[in-house]
């Protein structure tokens, strides 16, 4: 017996990203033709942000700052998406909990699900070491995160 696997909807090929697009993972579709199922999550989406929606990065530190009220994640524009962050790492931890899910695959470097690197707040493509909102808090949860491309 398999433990639910939760992935980002985007490595699926939903067409959720911030630019409207998808991110489809080879390894995961092939996954997916087999048989395996998979529960689909995409925070951003959860959170309330529209799609498309302008790129955001996290301000200031990394997602456990934004957790601990020390960072912001702004978009692009300038706004603050942080509280839509925010409330759709939540909901993506209950469905999470309520799943079974005891793994996530997570899209590297995005300011919601990156871990182990996100870009630096600056819109220059440089990244820094952290993880994002939603991958801190399941990580601070006890479920185990890995990244993919």
């Amino acid at each position: 017996y398999n433990k639910m696997v939760m992935i980002s909807a985007c490595l699926a090929g939903k067409k959720c990203r911030y630019d409207g697009g998808a991110k489809p993972n080879a390894e995961i579709l092939a996954r997916i033709a087999g048989g395996e199922e998979f529960c689909l999550v995409c925070p951003e989406c959860m959170g309330g942000l529209p799609i498309p929606r302008e790129p955001a990065e996290i301000q200031g530190g990394t997602g456990a700052d934004v957790l601990a009220g020390r960072a912001r994640v702004i978009s692009r524009d300038g706004k603050d998406v942080t509280a839509a962050y925010l409330a759709g790492a939540q909901k993506g931890l209950q469905m999470a909990k309520a799943k079974g899910a005891d793994t996530v695959l997570l899209k590297s470097k995005s300011p919601s699900c990156g871990a182990g690197r996100i870009h630096d707040g600056s819109f220059s493509g440089r990244l820094v070491p952290g993880n994002g909102v939603f991958a801190e808090l399941l990580m601070q949860n006890g479920i185990r995160v890995l990244e993919m491309e």
